[in-house]
């Protein structure tokens, strides 16, 4: 489900890590193939990687985009946003860089990082125009956390960007350890999140403006459970609904 009062052309991309390894190309292939312009305008913003080595993991995605991109044809124009701290998420022309983009890449890291920096700002403001006007936003692992409506940190739970809503987003699951996650699961469906579990490697991809089925994408699964109980699953060309 869309945030509410949001009205947008662009899609949502949600994967569970690993992103830009070897293994990756299908799920970047089908981000790619969301845009019909060329060159393809793609800014990758390592917000959850500030604590960390931002700069590679924009450095990695730009070789990944680019790699899929000569295999497919297409012509790419790949801008590293570095919006590492809350001072560059109010820069302007870090905002106008994004406003442009068709394709904005959250890489993981850390997922307080990504609220906690871009909430409210005009990089998230700008990066929202962008989705509206048919942007595709990507988010990975962290990334893909933070654009939900929670998201966990070390500190426990917190309120996501939002973007996304209905749903809590769980990176890395074919390695997941459920032990003890009873109660996490309960909590969600009293609060009316469904959990996405996400492999490494692999993403769902929403319609225009979330609507339909999210296409999956990547070497590994996905699973959706509902606030039901209802558990479904999908590989590579599947279609799942995430009601």
């Amino acid at each position: 489900m869309l945030q509410p009062g949001l009205v947008a052309r662009g899609r949502v991309a949600l994967h569970g890590g690993g992103e830009f390894l070897s293994g990756d190309e299908a799920f970047i292939r089908a981000l790619l193939e969301t845009v019909a312009t060329e060159p393809i305008r793609i800014a990758i913003v390592p917000v959850a990687a500030a604590r960390s080595r931002p700069d590679l993991a924009a450095s990695h995605g730009r070789q990944a985009f680019e790699s899929v991109a000569r295999e497919l044809g297409r012509h790419v124009d790949i801008d590293e946003v570095l919006v590492v701290d809350r001072d560059a998420a109010e820069d302007a022309d870090m905002a106008a860089r994004l406003k442009v983009a068709n394709v904005i890449h959250l890489p993981g890291g850390d997922p307080d990082l990504v609220p906690l920096t871009l909430e409210g700002s005009p990089a998230w403001e700008a990066i929202v125009v962008a989705f509206r006007d048919g942007a595709t936003l990507a988010g990975a692992s962290a990334g893909a956390m933070g654009l939900a409506e929670r998201t966990w940190t070390p500190r426990g739970w917190r309120d996501g960007l939002g973007l996304v809503r209905g749903l809590i987003v769980v990176p890395h699951f074919e390695g997941f350890d459920t032990r003890g996650w009873e109660g996490t699961v309960a909590e969600l469906r009293r609060s009316h999140l469904g959990q996405l579990g996400l492999d490494e490697r692999t993403g769902v991809i929403s319609g225009p403006g979330l609507e339909g089925e999210w296409l999956v994408a990547g070497e590994g699964g996905v699973q959706w459970h509902s606030t039901s109980g209802a558990v479904s699953q999908g590989r590579h060309g599947d279609r799942l609904s995430l009601a």
